[in-house]
């Protein structure tokens, strides 16, 4: 018998499902450093959990997170509107290839839609083939460029 699936969004009382959740995050990216060192407070998880412009949502199956993702609202200025940057998405790999990925995705568009964003985007890495292939079957694929650009501090 298939155990049901639960897509639910955090609010600031689910600091322990954000901590779950980068958890989650930390095996699936294998980013240990980025997803598990200096962990912030309670406070600090239940203040960012409580902002309507950040999305986290999880996928449970008997009460256990098997996905998630994070979503950024992004309110634009040379337009009314606003879109939505997912940001990370994550499954735990006794879970891939069974929706749970499709799901989360589905759900994030709901809200989209709900809050009147014009568009949900992603970006992927060329080496991550499945997440291509996810993210192609599901919307429009751009040729674009990623730059990461170091903060620099104001001289003296």
């Amino acid at each position: 018998m298939a155990r049901a699936m639960r897509i639910r969004r955090l609010g600031p009382g689910d600091i322990e499902a954000m901590r779950d959740l980068n958890a989650l995050y930390a095996d699936a990216f294998e980013d240990r450093d980025t997803y598990r060192r200096d962990t912030p407070d309670d406070a600090w998880l239940a203040h960012q959990l409580a902002k309507e412009s950040i999305i986290l949502l999880v996928a449970e199956i008997d009460g256990s997170i098997v996905g998630g993702l994070t979503a950024y609202i992004l309110d634009k200025l040379e337009a009314a509107r606003s879109e939505i940057y997912l940001y990370d998405l994550a499954v735990a790999e006794a879970h891939h290839r069974r929706g749970v990925a499709t799901a989360l995705i589905a759900e994030l568009q709901h809200i989209a839609a709900e809050t009147g964003a014009w568009a949900v985007f992603v970006q992927a890495d060329y080496e991550d083939p499945p997440a291509v292939a996810l993210y192609a079957k599901l919307g429009v694929r751009e040729e674009v460029l990623h730059f990461d650009l170091p903060p620099l501090p104001r001289p003296e």
